[in-house]
Formats: structure tokens, C-alpha cells, sequence
């Protein structure tokens, strides 16, 4: 995904120490608005991806280095749960079988065990206040309760019982079960489109959750992102009987599990995509690119992409009609091209 080049070895815990890597967020859009204007360089937004060493049973008791790791969990946004989908003799799995199903449940469970630990320590802060009269312990102790209750029936915290406005209460414990989730099914180059019995078995047991399932050739990933030429990344994937790189699914529905959207800002020296949260306001959006900005806005000129495109430059779009001068009410929209007026 990233071009991080991390150890990997065919043994369990052989790697201590988990990977970080910048991931370029494929959109295709920044080439074209590049095309228009020929900018000095193309700048896309970027997602951190940490790879966590797989989890083996135990890890929330410290087995193999399995707490640091969960550790390492809680910073993140969303998991991205990869499970193994192949046979290869040469490969041994350390529970002895490949099974999916079984390796979700295992790392579900440790993940559990270390929410639930988290939450059973705030219950006992809870108790506290709540000695004291606070009025807000009641509410935070009726939650944690339903928390607690619904971990100890090996459920997610993602999945519990609980008012929007109330998950406020466990904020601040991360959960790592509360962080929405994507499954990736790896996969042997030949299922690479149309899956195996272990998809299926993956699908069937996700069938009811609200979460997303992808299936993806890793080892013939890796051998596409080797490439240095684009054109021969394409006769690959064609081989492959693929029309992108699964990255590039993967990336893209992470974006919209977290939520995420892009707008872009053009000129002579750079084209560049800049990730917000959907529904941020002009203000908002500017503070991704400059605190500054944020603090003496005072308008945004925007273009839309389809706009830009069609009427090929500035101009064009002004002269159309199409170019917009908003305040500091308006919520960005996905492709948005801005020009941000401010004043420190």
C-alpha cells in the first residue's frame, strides 16, 4: 500500500515492531484539474497506515508483544482486519489450520478483553464521583454498565446498545471494538476476482454487521506495486483479470468509513488534495491547510470540479456564471476547488 518497505517473514512473531507508512489517496481528478493548469507538481492526500504484527491469543495478557501492539491500536481512526484466505503448505498458520472465521473471533476477543479491562477501570473511577453526588456519574455509570455488560457477551463495543450522545462517556478509553472496521479477505492470485470457500465462509459470518468486506490478492498486490511504470501496472492488472489495484478499493473505502472527503487547491506551483471530515465548513477546511487561514478567514472562492473540467479554466467558469464567493457558513462539497481570502 505504502512504499514502505517493511520486514515480512514467513514465521510468527518474528516481527517487534509495528510498521508506519504514508499512503497516497489514488484520485484521479488531481491529474486532470493538472492537466489544465501544468503546475509545477501534483500533490495527493495521504492516510497513515500502521501495520500492527498479527495478534496471536493472549496478547491482551502481554503474550507475544501484544500489548505494546494493542497499544499502537488505540492511536488509529479505523482497523483494517486482513484475514488469511489461502492455503500454502509453506506457510504455516500457528493455529495449525486456515480458518478465518476462527482468526476474526480470536483477535475479536483480545480486542475485547482490552476494552473491557479499560472500561471496568472507569467504572471503578465512576464509582467515586458518584460517592461525591456527582450528577453526571449516574449517566456515565448506566453506560459503562451497558458497555461492560455487552463486552462480557463477547460483543464489540461498536454493536452495543447506546445512544450517539452518550458514547461521549468512553471517548477518551479509545475502545479499540468501538473503531469501525474493514475485513480484508487475502486471497491466492487465482480468487483474486472471484473468491474462495474461505470468502465465503468470512461473508457468511458478516452478513448481518454493518461493516465492509474486501477481497485482495496480497502477494500480487506486492508484485504491482514493484512496478515502477504505470502502462506495466496496467498490462498486469489486465493479466490479472483486474480493472485497479485492490489498494486502491481499500483506500477508498476507508475514506468513506471514516467519513472523509477531498477538495483541492490549484496553481502554478502546486495541484493538491486535502482531506477533511464531511460537512466541515469553508473555515474548517481552511484550518487543514493553515491554522492561520482558519483564524483570518474572511471568504472562499470556489470552483467545482465538473465545472473546472467542462469549462476548462478559471475564466471559463467565471464566465459561465459557475464561480462561487462564499462566507463562512458554507460546508465544503467532495471535488471542490477553493481559493481561500484571509486576513492575520
Amino acid at each position: 500500500m505504502s512504499n514502505t518497505k517493511a520486514e515480512a517473514t514467513a514465521f510468527a512473531f518474528s516481527a517487534t515492531k509495528s510498521n508506519i507508512g504514508m499512503v497516497e489517496v489514488p484520485d484521479p481528478r488531481l491529474n486532470e484539474i493538472d492537466k489544465l493548469i501544468k503546475s509545477a507538481k501534483v500533490v495527493p492526500a495521504t492516510v497513515e497506515i500502521v501495520d500492527v504484527p498479527g495478534l496471536a491469543k493472549g496478547a491482551s495478557q502481554g503474550e507475544g508483544v501484544g500489548n505494546k501492539f494493542l497499544a499502537d491500536i488505540q492511536q488509529m481512526d479505523a482497523l483494517i482486519h486482513v484475514l488469511r484466505c489461502f492455503d500454502d503448505p509453506e506457510l504455516p498458520h500457528i493455529e495449525g489450520s486456515v480458518d478465518p472465521v476462527r482468526d476474526m473471533e480470536i483477535v475479536d476477543l483480545e480486542l475485547q478483553v482490552r476494552d473491557l479491562d479499560l472500561v471496568t477501570r472507569k467504572i471503578q473511577r465512576v464509582e467515586k464521583l458518584l460517592k461525591l453526588g456527582d450528577k453526571e456519574a449516574k449517566k456515565a455509570m448506566d453506560v459503562l454498565i451497558t458497555y461492560r455488560d455487552h463486552l462480557e457477551n463477547f460483543g464489540n463495543a461498536r454493536t452495543a446498545a447506546v445512544e450517539e450522545n452518550d458514547k461521549k462517556f468512553i471517548q477518551e478509553l479509545q475502545l479499540l471494538t468501538a473503531k469501525p472496521v474493514i475485513f480484508v479477505c487475502n486471497v491466492n492470485d487465482e480468487s483474486a476476482n472471484t473468491g474462495n470457500k474461505y470468502t465465503q465462509a468470512v461473508f457468511k459470518a458478516l452478513e448481518n454487521q454493518d461493516t465492509e468486506v474486501l477481497i485482495i490478492a496480497g502477494k500480487l498486490e506486492a508484485e504491482i506495486s514493484e512496478l515502477e511504470e504505470a502502462s506495466d501496472r496496467e498490462i498486469f492488472l489486465s493479466d490479472a483479470g483486474l480493472n485497479e489495484p485492490g489498494v486502491n478499493k481499500l483506500i477508498r473505502t476507508a475514506y468513506k468509513l471514516l467519513n472523509l472527503q477531498s477538495f483541492f487547491t490549484a496553481g502554478p506551483k502546486e495541484v493538491r488534495a486535502w482531506t477533511i471530515k464531511c460537512g466541515m465548513t469553508a473555515p474548517q477546511a481552511s484550518g487543514v491547510i493553515h491554522s492561520d487561514l482558519e483564524r483570518g478567514f474572511i471568504r472562499a472562492e470556489v470552483m467545482k470540479y465538473d465545472d473546472f473540467i467542462h469549462y476548462k479554466s478559471e475564466q471559463g467558469v467565471k464566465d459561465a456564471g459557475k464561480f462561487r464567493v462564499e462566507g463562512k457558513n458554507y460546508i465544503i462539497e467532495d471535488g471542490d476547488i477553493l481559493h481561500i481570502r484571509f486576513n492575520v
